[in-house]
């Protein structure tokens, strides 16, 4: 079910470095912390159709969260991270996930419109380019599908905003971006004529945020 990686740069590779450090643990960390979000995410995707793209799959958390009736790819940069996933999915016979590869979300080995919508989980701020990621997305997607994005997105401005700015270099070393702003990312969609649906909160108390927009049809 897995395939080789792609050769990637010097960005990508310091993060499979970090990633296969954190495969370990990463599900005791982040599996209770993350849920809601998860499953309002994939529930937004399953929303658009059956067949989806899940872009940085990790370990696989959110893998059973999907319907059966779904047909599920992930994809993710760490080979160690899928390992895990692929054990989720025949320890617990998830047979709606019909493949897990080792890829960069920047260069998607899939055609044009392949997928009814894209979910991408605690990702898009972290990836050394977003707008590629999107792009990439963006290409992958039926006309009429969904990107949607779970994630925390800094304040927009006030002293929350500062705060954030100060503390981003401190939080990239643990994985997290603090300072990455929603508004980046809807300045990409309107350079790309996607509709931005719009950012709602989610748990826990608002921290993380579902973001969601549709390719034209």
């Amino acid at each position: 079910m897995l395939s080789e990686p792609r050769e990637a740069g010097p960005t990508t590779a310091l993060m499979r470095k970090a990633y296969a450090r954190w495969a370990p643990v990463y599900d005791v960390v982040y599996d209770k912390l993350t849920e809601p979000a998860a499953r309002d995410a994939v529930e937004a995707a399953v929303a658009n159709g059956r067949r989806i793209l899940e872009a940085g799959v990790g370990t696989g958390l959110s893998l059973g969260y999907y319907p059966a009736e779904c047909e599920v790819y992930g994809v993710d940069l760490s080979q160690d991270m899928l390992k895990r996933a692929a054990q989720k999915v025949r320890r617990r016979g998830l047979s709606h996930v019909r493949g897990l590869q080792v890829m960069d979300v920047c260069r998607l080995g899939y055609a044009d419109a392949t997928f009814d919508a894209v979910v991408a989980q605690f990702l898009i701020t972290l990836v050394p380019d977003p707008e590629g990621a999107l792009d990439e997305f963006l290409r992958v997607l039926r006309p009429g599908g969904e990107i949607v994005l779970a994630n925390h997105f800094g304040q927009a401005d006030g002293a929350v905003a500062r705060v954030e700015e100060i503390v981003a270099p401190l939080c990239s070393k643990i994985g997290w971006s603090s300072d990455f702003k929603a508004s980046r990312i809807e300045a990409w969609a309107l350079r790309r004529g996607v509709a931005f649906i719009g950012l709602r909160p989610t748990f826990p108390g608002g921290f993380f945020k579902i973001l969601r927009m549709r390719k034209a049809a």
